[in-house]
């Protein structure tokens, strides 16, 4: 098997080539062009796709999840009908957009009332199904580890102001380039009772930040520069809060799509 490693391949020419069962992991694809190429059986994870064209193409059998925006398809822009539609399936995702104090409390008691109901599936599967992975994905485990992650970064780092917020059974993303002094153990097992004490300290700063909104808060900017992630400054005080919204929203439907699958294993 040939393997290319921090190599600069801008420009090269591939015609007649086999790459079946190729792995391509932090790869640049700007600009590339594409020709009588077939991607059957293709699996992409993490990926960006900007300003592209597709002509010609044939989708059969394709699932995909992502975030929409000006994706036109046979001269239809489909990002308003999937939103659309997945509104009408999901009332409460239309609240995960907030741009008043009111909307944002209403999101979070929303998101804690739907993850109760979450959790109390999860509890009724042994335990060690909790600790499985279902295709590749994160296990219910590392999900809720995940969630913590995040709101320790964006409320208890960003919007706090906590240059060091974790705990040790934080969870990153798998992609993350790794930062000293954060945690990050994918292999740990600890129990759900474990994770949920963590949980549910998080889920109280989360909401004792969001009772407390003031429209002064909404318009202004935090920042933090110390060593670490995130390392920014002049960021949205309100996006922060989005981004911990819509990271609870999402995974709660990955955690609940898993579920059911393990459900029917057992």
């Amino acid at each position: 098997m040939t393997e290319f490693r921090e190599q600069d391949l801008a420009g090269s020419r591939f015609e007649r080539v086999n790459l079946r069962g190729a792995t391509f992991k932090q790869v640049l694809l700007n600009d590339v062009q594409m020709n009588a190429v077939d991607f059957t059986g293709l699996q992409i994870r993490t990926a960006l796709f900007r300003n592209g064209r597709m002509r010609g193409v044939e989708l059969i059998d394709m699932e995909i999840n992502a975030e929409l925006q000006n994706v036109v398809v046979n001269g239809v822009d489909i990002a308003p009908l999937v939103e659309a539609e997945l509104n009408r399936r999901m009332p409460e995702r239309a609240l995960m957009r907030p741009d008043t104090h009111d909307g944002f409390r209403e999101a979070w008691a929303a998101l804690e009332r739907l993850w109760e109901g979450t959790v109390a599936r999860a509890r009724t599967l042994p335990a060690a199904a909790l600790h499985r992975s279902v295709d590749d994905e994160w296990s219910f485990i590392q999900t809720l580890r995940h969630l913590n992650f995040a709101s320790a970064a964006w409320i208890g780092r960003m919007v706090l102001g906590t240059a060091s917020p974790w705990h040790p059974l934080d969870l990153p993303w798998d992609n993350a380039p790794g930062w000293d002094g954060i945690p990050w153990d994918r292999e740990a097992q600890p129990s759900l009772d474990e994770v949920l004490a963590v949980r549910g300290d998080r889920q109280a700063m989360v909401r004792q930040v969001m009772d407390g909104l003031t429209d002064e808060q909404l318009a202004s900017d935090v920042g933090c520069t110390d060593d670490g992630w995130p390392k920014m400054e002049k960021f949205p005080f309100k996006q922060c809060l989005r981004i911990v919204l819509n990271e609870e929203w999402e995974h709660r439907l990955y955690a609940e799509r898993d579920l059911a699958v393990l459900e029917a294993e057992i």
